[in-house]
């Protein structure tokens, strides 16, 4: 690659980076390392391993370490140089900026002050999955990470049931099966994937139901996992179904978050089963 640099105009440019092959990073991500004053990275060490990979120096640019736990000096910084004319590229440690990455802050931060923020997209786990998963792709709701807590997960699975959209979840492997348990116990019989390792050498799609998926994945499951889950069908919910959902939520959850998951998982409006719930245990 040649050395000389290409002069940006000054802003913000939020490149996507390999998700696992390192030949999956774009032409003009590269360019942007290659020509603007300022890299910063969510790891720094991945950032120059990156740019070791594919011939490109940084030539005595700074590269600045910016992640959620950066203080608030670090974007400071960095919107005041791109104020003072400078380019700034940022890379998450893999995938695109945002999408579950850092980022978010020292956008808002330019944006804020009229700064151009420019994406350079590419990579990213989300797509990759919709991509293998064999799950309508029409229309997808991305959640990002569950909470870890189960009580909230199963309260944050809840309020999801009723969306007419296919859903994507990212999950950790010491996570992943807490979390199928749940979807399944929630959202029933659903068609999924678990894509698992998405371009990397052990890369693995695993397809089924919910509940199948909670059953057959190993204990020793490894790597970055993304959860793809198929929409519900719409039924007739008559009010016993209700009550026998809510006789079995009260077992282990409050009340108020027995009726608030009862409710999501059936689609139905939360007061009208809170108040059930009320005159079942008044009963």
């Amino acid at each position: 690659m040649n050395d000389a640099r290409t002069p940006l105009s000054a802003g913000l440019y939020l490149a996507a980076t390999p998700i696992g092959a390192a030949r999956d990073i774009t032409l003009r991500a590269l360019d942007l390392l290659r020509d603007a004053d300022i890299v910063a990275a969510e790891d720094t060490r991945s950032a120059r391993k990156l740019m070791d990979i594919h011939g490109v120096p940084l030539n005595g640019r700074r590269l600045v370490a910016c992640h959620d736990h950066s203080g608030e000096g670090v974007i400071t910084g960095l919107v005041e140089a791109i104020a003072g004319g400078a380019s700034v590229v940022y890379v998450s440690e893999a995938g695109t900026p945002l999408v579950s990455d850092p980022g978010f802050t020292l956008a808002r931060a330019a944006i804020a002050r009229g700064l151009p923020v420019t994406a350079a997209p590419g990579p990213s786990a989300l797509l990759a999955a919709l991509a293998v998963a064999g799950l309508p792709a029409d229309r997808f709701l991305f959640a990002g990470f569950l909470p870890s807590a189960e009580t909230a997960r199963r309260a944050a699975i809840a309020e999801l049931a009723a969306v007419p959209a296919t859903l994507v979840l990212y999950e950790s492997p010491k996570r992943i099966h807490g979390l199928l348990t749940d979807l399944a116990d929630i959202l029933g019989e659903r068609e999924a994937a678990l894509c698992r390792e998405l371009t990397k050498r052990f890369e693995e799609v695993l397809r089924g139901t919910l509940g199948q998926l909670a059953a057959g994945l190993r204990d020793d499951v490894r790597g970055e996992i993304v959860v793809v889950i198929g929409r519900g069908s719409p039924r007739e919910v008559t009010e016993e179904d209700i009550r026998a959902r809510l006789a079995e939520a009260m077992h282990s959850m409050r009340l108020k978050d027995a009726a608030t998951a009862v409710a999501g998982a059936l689609g139905l409006p939360r007061q009208r089963v809170y108040q059930l719930a009320l005159g079942m245990k008044e009963d």
